[in-house]
């Protein structure tokens, strides 16, 4: 027996040992002395411990102190507010980043500074080499521009800037564009060239085209710039998209954004991001939608159908269409004919029918829908679409989506909780086409069903908040800005406030319904126990600070997984 003690005695050390060293990884990051807000439930902690990627306590800062030392990161929030990172609810992550690298007209308030930019860019490039831009939008400029049509601006003044390459310039809402005459002269475009299907070219009072191309006139151009994006090596192709999709992950996460629901990728992209979380290459969570041709889907979409992959980092169970374009350029489809343009009731960009089929995939697939709609007769037919099938199995929880629903018949309002339907808008829409609207709709329809989130949420329904990045800015503050106040500067104005949210609602609709919005829930969107650290440390109390510290508000921390992606200044 004697002989036997040292032999126990060497493997209580040993034991202790490996448990203390076990016990000094235990936690990825504790947050002590936070202000937290977790969306759901009390808010009785002030520290969060988060373990293997998920928070695994809630607790006090006096009774985590302990475990400091067992901890990789300590973040000592000095009082600070924490909340659960920002889940875009609908943005363009490549086109994002595409924008970072190239021309961008965002913050442009007339064609003349368009023109300079175009002019320097040209001096960069060889002779046939493609000059690409995006952000414009007629309606945001101070002066209107010389030789145009409708606000529009005319091509001559780029064009004779750009002699020798083709010049793709593309709209805010990325529902029109602009083309020089090199690019028309490559693709043939001239006085006698028709309008396509759902789109339009538009013409001076001789009957040429200026340069302007609405909904799916655009395509030819777009098309035509892709292809030419192709003709680079395949490894060429792939490092210029993966390195741009880094940038606007950067973008994002500087501003605390830690999930990004990615409203349409191609076949292509789809494996690239899979690739990427497989690699965890990653940075914050993707949750993508197909978007495709219907022959496509038909072929193959289930093959993409997967989620979780990497951890948590890359999601795809959704498809995306589209009925119709967007109002800024008379793009979105109404009941009624536009008050600023008598008889027309604008563009059904993709017919009934392939909706209905693509929807067909959807459910046949259990994939969810995602329809693009702006005006209110594409909202409606958008819902009718989802009530046909929600009523083949009233049980099953299809949680299809309205991308944008922005004008709405007051009618419809109450049908998306009756159907189960999502309205997935952007805040940030609402105070930036504010001084055009009633231009468009007229005062009734405007203060009836203009980016009504009183009225749906009244009714009970689903509301997802996001930018539409690269539509507008992907910045999250400025969007909870407008969704709470809906207020803008320059000009200054007030959109119809009896339709804004209360900043808890705005928080919600910006971290939970979002997560609820792709099924995703029990994973993120609160701060409780089991669901990924995925949160943000802000310099001031979204709940409680004045609307001004709003837009002051800086980003401390941006957190991933329990892993610090963004440490502010």
């Amino acid at each position: 027996m004697k002989s036997l003690l040292p032999i126990c005695y060497l493997i209580v050390v040993i034991l202790l040992i490996a448990c203390s060293s076990e016990e000094k990884e235990t936690y990825d990051l504790i947050i002590t002395n936070a202000d937290v807000y977790p969306v759901v439930g009390k808010s009785d902690f002030d520290a969060i411990a988060v373990k293997d990627g998920k928070i695994n306590l809630l607790s006090k800062s006096e009774v985590l102190k302990p475990k400091l030392a067992f901890a990789k990161k300590h973040i000592d929030a000095k009082g600070n507010f924490v909340m659960p990172g920002f889940i875009e609810g609908h943005g363009h992550l490549s086109y994002l980043g595409r924008g970072l690298e190239n021309l961008n007209f965002l913050a442009d308030t007339s064609w003349q500074q368009i023109t300079e930019k175009v002019g320097e860019a040209v001096k960069n490039k060889k002779p046939g080499e493609w000059i690409y831009g995006r952000g414009w939008h007629q309606e945001k400029w101070n002066i209107a521009p010389e030789q145009g049509v409708d606000k529009y601006p005319s091509h001559n003044s780029i064009s004779k800037l750009t002699p020798d390459n083709p010049t793709l310039l593309i709209h805010a809402s990325g529902h029109s564009c602009f083309a020089n005459q090199k690019a028309m002269e490559l693709l043939g475009v001239n006085i006698e060239t028709p309008d396509p299907e759902g789109g339009k070219i538009i013409r001076n009072s001789k009957g040429l085209p200026i340069g302007i191309f609405e909904e799916r006139a655009m395509d030819q151009f777009r098309s035509t710039y892709q292809e030419e994006l192709a003709n680079v090596s395949p490894e060429k192709r792939k490092e210029t998209w993966i390195r741009q999709i880094k940038l606007a992950e950067q973008e994002c996460l500087s501003k605390g954004i830690t999930s990004f629901q990615d409203a349409g990728a191609k076949f292509f992209e789809l494996n690239w991001y899979e690739e990427m979380a497989r690699n965890n290459n990653l940075d914050m969570r993707l949750w993508v939608m197909v978007r495709d041709s219907l022959h496509h889907l038909e072929g193959d979409v289930s093959q993409f159908k997967m989620e979780n992959v990497g951890d948590g980092f890359y999601t795809c169970k959704a498809i995306k269409s589209e009925l119709d374009g967007a109002l800024g350029a008379h793009g979105a489809w109404l009941l009624e004919e536009y008050d600023d343009k008598p008889g027309f009731h604008g563009h059904n960009t993709t017919t009934l029918a392939q909706v209905e089929n693509i929807a067909d995939q959807a459910y046949k697939h259990d994939m969810q829908l995602c329809v693009h709609a702006i005006g209110d007769k594409a909202n409606r037919k958008t819902l009718d679409i989802f009530e046909a099938y929600k009523n083949k199995n009233p049980d099953r929880d299809l949680r299809w989506r309205v991308e944008h629903a922005q004008h709405l018949h007051p009618d419809d309002i109450p049908r998306f909780k009756e159907i189960g339907a999502i309205a997935c808008m952007q805040g940030i829409h609402c105070t930036s086409d504010a001084p055009f609207v009633e231009e468009r709709l007229g005062p009734q329809r405007a203060k009836e069903g203009a980016y009504a989130w009183r009225a749906l949420l009244d009714a009970g329904a689903v509301v997802v908040n996001g930018t539409d990045a690269p539509v507008e800015d992907a910045n999250p503050l400025a969007n909870f800005y407008a969704t709470v106040t809906r207020k803008r500067t320059k000009p200054d104005m007030e959109f119809f406030p009896e339709q804004k949210m209360t900043r808890e609602e705005a928080i919600y609709s910006y971290t939970l319904a979002a997560a609820y919005a792709g099924f995703e829930e029990e994973y993120k969107g609160s701060i409780e126990i089991g669901k990924y650290g995925d949160l943000v440390i802000l310099d001031k109390n979204l709940i409680n600070c004045s609307e001004e510290e709003i837009l002051d508000a800086q980003i401390l921390y941006t957190i991933v997984g329990g892993e610090v992606k963004f440490v502010g200044e």
